[in-house]
C-alpha cells in the first residue's frame, strides 16, 4: 500500500489531487475498526454493507472518469459493473439492492485491492483526466463519496443496532450536550432567493437559484431535543391518531412504533455509534421519520418549516447555530452550521423552476428521485466536514428512520 501511495504522489500533485486523496482515504478510516464480518452484513434493504459502499464509490470513478478520459483504461474486473452499479439504469443491469449482503465474494480484501487499483489509475492519468475536461466530474465523484461516507456510518449503526450485544462502533464516551433555551425568530413576508448561487460546488438539484414568496413565519432557534420529544411520548403522542397523517398512522401501526429508533422501551437509554448510553436530554432528538416529526410538530401547536423558510432563516438573518458539541459521532469532529441532525421540512422533493438534469448517465443522480420523498436540510453529526451547505437538499421517503434525522419547529407569524 505504501508503495502504491509513493507511485501516486509521483504521478499527480496539486491541491485537487490532495483533496482526492483526502476524501478517498477517509472512507478507509471509517472502516478501520470494523471486521470483515461487520463490512458484509445488510440488516435491511435500505442499508448497504460497508464493503459495497467501498466498492461502489470506486466504481463511480472507474465508470464516469477513467472510462471517459480517453486513455484506454481497462476495468479492474468486468463483473464489478454489474455488482456495484447502484441505480444507473442507462448503464445496464445491476445486482438487486436488497441482496447486496449476499455478496460474500468478492472478499473485503479484493474490494480494497479494487480501490487501490482505481486510485493508482487516477494518479497515473490525472493530467489526461483534467485535460479531457473531467475536473467537475472528479468533484462530483468526491461529493458522491462523501455522501456514502455518511451512509456508511448510518448503515453500520443499523447493523450494530440489530446485534443483541449492542457493540459500539467507538467505545469512547460521547460528550454531554449543553442545555440551550429555544426561542422563536420571526421573519416577515416577502420575496426571497433560494437555491445555489453558482459559487463553488452544488448538486444539480440545488439549482437554479430562484425567487419564492414566503408569508410571515417564525422558526425555532434550535432543533427539538430528546427531553422535549419524551414529553410528546409521555402525553400519548404515539397513541393519538389525531396527530398523525393517515399514511404515518398506518406505518406507526404496521411497525409498532412507540419511540424513536434506537431508544430502549423505558426511554432511558439510546443506542448509537458509541454503543448503548444513557439518553442525553439536551441532545437533538434523532432517527425520526417524517411522520414522527410531523406528528410532534402538530402536538406542539406548530408545524415543520418549508425548505424555503428553512433556507431563509439560516441564510438571510443568520439564525443562531445550536451551541452543542459536534463530536457525538466518532471520527467526525467538525461543526456543520445547522446542528447535529438533518431537519425534516414539509416540502416534497421536487424540481426547482428551470431545473435540468445533467446530461448522460450522471443525470440519473438526483432528478429521477423527485417523487414520494421529502426534503431535509442542514446536515448531521455524520456529515463529512465541508460537505454540507445551506442550499443542500437531502431527501428521503417519509418512513425513513435510520438516518440522523430530527426536526426544527416553525409556525405562521
Amino acid at each position: 500500500m505504501q508503495h502504491a501511495r509513493s507511485g501516486m504522489e509521483q504521478c499527480a500533485s496539486g491541491m485537487e489531487w490532495d483533496r482526492y486523496q483526502s476524501v478517498r482515504s477517509r472512507s478507509l478510516q471509517l472502516v478501520e475498526g470494523l471486521t470483515a464480518e461487520d463490512c458484509q452484513v445488510q440488516s435491511m434493504p435500505d442499508v448497504s454493507p460497508a464493503k459495497w459502499h467501498l466498492a461502489h464509490t470506486s466504481w463511480f470513478f472507474e465508470t464516469f472518469v477513467l472510462a471517459e478520459c480517453g486513455v484506454g483504461y481497462a476495468p479492474f474486473d468486468a463483473q464489478f459493473a454489474y455488482l456495484f452499479n447502484s441505480y444507473y439504469n442507462s448503464l445496464g443491469p445491476m445486482h438487486p439492492r436488497p441482496q447486496r449482503g449476499l455478496l460474500t465474494r468478492p472478499s473485503l480484501q479484493r474490494v480494497m485491492d479494487y480501490r487501490q487499483h482505481v486510485d493508482a489509475a487516477m494518479a497515473q492519468h490525472w493530467r489526461a483526466i483534467v485535460a479531457a475536461g473531467l475536473g467537475e466530474r472528479i468533484e462530483l465523484g468526491l461529493q458522491h463519496e462523501q455522501q456514502h461516507q455518511e451512509l456508511m456510518l448510518t448503515d453500520i449503526l443499523h447493523v450494530l443496532g440489530c446485534n443483541p450485544l449492542a457493540p459500539a462502533y467507538d467505545p469512547a464516551s460521547p460528550p454531554a450536550s449543553m442545555a440551550q433555551p429555544s426561542r422563536w425568530q420571526r421573519f416577515g413576508a416577502g420575496v426571497r432567493w433560494v437555491g445555489h448561487s453558482g459559487e463553488g460546488f452544488a448538486f444539480d438539484n440545488e439549482r437554479p437559484r430562484h425567487r419564492v414568496w414566503t408569508e410571515a413565519f417564525e422558526v425555532a432557534t434550535r432543533p427539538v431535543t430528546n427531553a422535549e420529544y419524551r414529553a410528546f411520548m409521555d402525553d400519548g403522542g404515539y397513541r393519538n391518531p389525531l396527530l398523525w397523517l393517515s399514511d404515518g398512522w398506518a406505518q406507526r401501526q404496521a411497525g409498532d412504533w412507540q419511540r424513536p429508533l434506537y431508544w430502549d422501551a423505558p426511554g432511558e437509554q439510546a443506542f448509537g455509534l458509541y454503543g448503548l448510553r444513557p439518553l442525553d436530554p439536551h441532545a437533538p432528538v434523532s432517527h425520526l421519520s417524517y411522520y414522527e416529526a410531523d406528528a410532534y410538530a402538530r402536538w406542539a401547536g406548530a408545524r415543520l418549516p418549508t425548505e424555503a423558510e428553512w433556507e431563509t432563516a439560516l441564510t438571510e438573518l443568520g439564525l443562531p447555530t445550536p451551541a452543542l458539541p459536534r463530536a457525538r459521532c466518532p471520527v467526525l469532529r467538525a461543526g456543520l452550521g445547522a446542528g447535529e441532525v438533518w431537519e425534516w421540512t414539509c416540502s416534497a422533493y421536487a424540481a426547482y423552476p428551470g431545473f435540468r438534469a445533467s446530461a448522460g448517465a450522471v443525470g440519473e443522480y438526483n432528478g429521477k428521485f423527485m417523487c414520494n420523498q421529502f426534503v431535509l436540510r442542514g446536515g448531521s453529526c455524520a456529515t463529512p466536514p465541508g460537505h454540507a451547505r445551506l442550499t443542500y437538499r437531502n431527501f428521503f421517503p417519509p418512513a425513513a428512520r435510520w438516518q440522523f434525522s430530527g426536526l426544527r419547529l416553525a409556525r405562521d407569524a
